[in-house]
């Protein structure tokens, strides 16, 4: 796998999140993940380890979607873990990650759930 820029913060993830989406890099995307991570995605299931996450990423940026940056909301940090989420511009409902720190610093998702619907009232 090419050598690619690090998320020093949990925050960071998002922004590379997008700029790698935006270039078609399945495999830049699926650096963000840990080796053994989990992403609710597609609706209704569960992929699971980094290499199927890449899989589903070639699937997904064959067609070439166009991914705005949200803005963050605060991070919750506890030692090596943290929660980031962002209020999706798409109306999906919410985006919320698990992101768990690494030796060298850096920070990688170990779970992800990318869209989910507030509750009905």
């Amino acid at each position: 796998m090419p050598e690619y820029a690090k998320a020093m913060r949990p925050e960071d993830i998002t922004r590379l999140f997008v700029e790698r989406s935006n270039a078609g890099d399945a495999a830049g995307v699926a650096a963000l993940y840990a080796e053994d991570a989990v992403l609710a995605y597609p609706p209704g299931r569960r992929t699971v380890g980094r290499e199927a996450i890449r899989t589903l990423w070639e699937k997904v940026l064959a067609d070439r979607p166009h991914f705005e940056p949200e803005e963050p909301l605060p991070t919750l940090v506890h030692g090596d873990i943290a929660l980031t989420s962002t209020p999706p511009k798409d109306g999906a409902g919410a985006r919320a990650q698990v992101v768990r720190r690494q030796a060298d610093g850096s920070w990688l998702r170990v779970l992800d759930q990318p869209e989910f619907a507030p509750p009905a009232r």
